[in-house]
């Protein structure tokens, strides 16, 4: 585990289109297309907040399993669906990021919620990705296919949330959205990512974008 720590890295990513305006969105950006209501209002409160702090962030919408990514002027880039840690639960098991991953309990493969300073990386292979917790090893990056049997790329395409729900804890988007739109963005620089919670109340990680409502 030691040496995935080694090294940062430059991630690439991948658009894809769609988009509408939604109420409260600042005038003339584009919106990400089928938002649930409560990563819709997250956004609104980074971009009316400057949370962000003028770096690129994402939304990771833990219910829906889908990602939202922004660059740094708050411009919405593209969403796409991701597998997710295969546990429900909104907390990283006390030690996980130094445990192999042939040792990890099924309920300590949980996707954390919250806030996170993101940052490139790589993996003791050498891949590129995006640390988003780098303590959990926590991460955002391509699908890997680990076993055939756990078909990632056939629930990655599945519409049904529950079906995403297969990863150790890492974040899996395909290829080409990784390549097009991560990579030029949370690939390059410092950006924040905000993880919204699968059993916790949303109030209990993002009160002030609650309090907006």
């Amino acid at each position: 585990m030691a040496d995935r720590r080694t090294a940062l890295v430059w991630l690439s990513c991948a658009l894809l289109a769609g988009g509408a305006h939604a109420a409260g969105a600042s005038a003339g950006y584009r919106w990400p297309e089928g938002a649930s209501p409560d990563a819709a209002q997250l956004v609104r409160w980074v971009l009316h907040s400057g949370d962000a702090q003028g770096q690129p962030f994402a939304v990771i919408d833990k219910p829906d399993a889908r990602l939202h990514v922004f660059d740094a002027g708050g411009r919405w880039l593209g969403s796409a669906p991701v597998l997710l840690g295969s546990a429900l639960g909104d907390a990283s098991a006390p030690g996980v990021g130094d445990k192999p991953l042939s040792s990890l309990r099924p309920e300590e493969r949980t996707t954390p919620a919250g806030r996170f300073a993101s940052e490139p990386g790589r993996n003791t292979r050498g891949d590129d990705l995006v640390w988003i917790d780098y303590d959990a090893a926590v991460s955002l990056h391509r699908i890997r296919s680990v076993h055939p049997r756990e078909r990632r790329q056939e629930r990655l395409a599945s519409p049904l949330a529950s079906e995403r729900r297969i990863s150790n804890g890492c974040v899996n988007v395909a290829n080409l959205f990784y390549d097009r739109v991560v990579a030029p963005t949370l690939g390059r620089t410092p950006g924040v990512v905000y993880v919204m919670p699968d059993t916790a109340p949303f109030a209990a990680f993002f009160a002030a974008a609650t309090a907006e409502r």
